[in-house]
């Protein structure tokens, strides 16, 4: 007959083995799957649009006289003369200010009145890095009153070559207007002047 002692001795080491014993699968349980993996966060940012000069560098024709700005809105001015026949010069200014450039499409047509053979001439180009827009227009001119001074009469048959330079910040402006035939007359003058527009 076991002893005591030998009975205890025998439930401990059965006791030790099943513990070592590995547990038993539960059923249908499903297998563990690894976690999917997170995808990096797209960090490249995008490239920065370049940024448009602020200057435009010109140099004008032969026969254009450079004068006096008569306003301080005003980068240049010029004097072209007339053509014979015409009741006075030409002028051409150059100048700066914000608005798109419909906007100033759109100001500028505002500043004639148009008959039925009167016109409005737009094109787009490139002159380098600058983003040109050409406007040429005939009518009666009547410019742009200044605030709270009578409206100025209108000049018949008079016409205007401008050109609408992208520039940062704001547009720049290219402005002859005067009597039909000086300003037909100076238009190759203003197309080479104008293709001769260079970025600073």
């Amino acid at each position: 007959m076991l002893s005591l002692a030998r009975l205890s001795t025998f439930a401990l080491v059965f006791a030790l083995a099943a513990c070592d014993k590995p547990p038993e699968p539960t059923p249908n349980a499903a297998p563990e799957r690894p976690a999917p993996a997170t995808p990096a966060a797209n960090t490249a940012s995008k490239p920065a649009a370049p940024a448009r000069p602020t200057e435009v560098v010109y140099e004008a024709p032969a026969g254009w006289q450079k004068i006096d700005n008569p306003s301080p809105m005003r980068k240049a001015t010029y004097k072209i003369p007339r053509a014979e026949g015409d009741p006075e010069d030409a002028e051409m200014t150059v100048s700066q200010a914000g608005g798109t450039v419909d906007q100033n499409v759109q100001r500028w047509a505002g500043q004639f009145e148009r008959g039925k053979d009167d016109t409005i001439g737009r094109k787009q180009m490139k002159v380098g890095d600058l983003d040109v827009t050409v406007v040429e227009l005939h009518g009666t001119f009547s410019g742009m009153a200044m605030p709270g001074a009578p409206a100025a009469s209108g000049k018949p048959n008079w016409a205007m070559l401008g050109a609408i330079v992208e520039t940062q910040g704001s547009l720049t402006f290219f402005k002859l207007t005067g009597p039909k035939k000086t300003v037909e007359s100076a238009k190759p003058a203003f197309d080479k002047f104008v293709e001769g527009f260079r970025a600073k």
